[in-house]
């Protein structure tokens, strides 16, 4: 109960004790200061959609079906077929690494954040490099094969491996460049539902860098000593939905006042 209680506490300038930042406040960050300042200052939150339990569920599921190959130390059919020469990695702490709230943590002294994440899976390969999983599930008419285009909504995948990926660094293990996304597409050329959905899956490697990982948090830090940034002003692509309507919600209402 302590440990819920310490979580929700708002950030204080000059506060001594290691703040906890997970991945998906980096990417928040990434997205709109804005919006990472008022969640981790004053505890306004973007409004949240429905939850992916379907999803949540095929982790899951995934999760149990390499553990099997883990335990006997050989690599899944997946990797076989995909030609990838490594196995799933055995290691004390997996269990901690892909625990929500848990995950792989390091305390970066420079902010003093305490980062974390939590991974969906990790691989040796033949060389003794670790490489970062990640388990993806969705439905479109055609199986995917490959990330989209860099630029696109598809770019915060990437930037969770890379988190990912410099967390282990900083743990002291070996980790490869190349991590692998393991990614389930739902079929809709069925001729019906029949109680069940058809996932075809496909197992491809992304070639990153984690090196603006570093340089990332220390704006962080900065941002969150400082005054709420603008509207509008973002660290990585255009402008913020959220606060565009936040903006505009509040202008509209603004002015249905003043006719009153």
């Amino acid at each position: 109960m302590n440990y819920w209680k310490e979580r929700a506490q708002p950030y204080q300038p000059g506060q001594t004790k290691p703040f906890k930042v997970s991945r998906t406040k980096i990417e928040l960050f990434t997205q709109c200061p804005r919006c990472f300042w008022l969640d981790l200052r004053l505890k306004i939150k973007r409004p949240s959609g429905p939850p992916f339990n379907i999803n949540k569920a095929i982790d899951e599921l995934f999760k149990k079906e390499f553990d099997v190959y883990r335990a006997k130390k050989e690599p899944h059919p997946m990797m076989k077929d995909a030609g990838i020469k490594a196995i799933p990695y055995q290691h004390k702490d997996l269990d901690d690494w892909r625990e929500n709230f848990v995950g792989v943590v390091h305390v970066h002294e420079p902010t003093n954040f305490h980062v974390f994440g939590a991974v969906d899976d990790v691989w040796l390969d033949d060389g003794g490099s670790l490489m970062v999983v990640d388990y993806k599930a969705t439905a479109k008419a055609k199986p995917v094969k490959k990330l989209g285009p860099v630029g696109g909504w598809q770019d915060m995948y990437r930037r969770q491996m890379e988190v990912y990926q410099w967390l282990l660094r900083q743990n002291g293990f070996d980790v490869s460049d190349t991590g692998y996304f393991v990614y389930a597409t739902g079929t809709q050329d069925r001729d019906g539902f029949h109680n069940k959905v058809d996932f075809e899956t496909h197992v491809f490697p992304y070639t990153g860098s984690s090196d603006w990982v570093g340089d990332t948090l220390l704006s962080m830090k900065k941002c969150l000593d400082g005054d709420i940034p603008q509207v509008g002003v973002a660290a990585m692509g255009g402008p913020c939905e959220h606060c565009a309507y936040a903006r505009s919600r509040t202008e509209l209402t603004l002015e249905a006042l003043r006719r009153r």
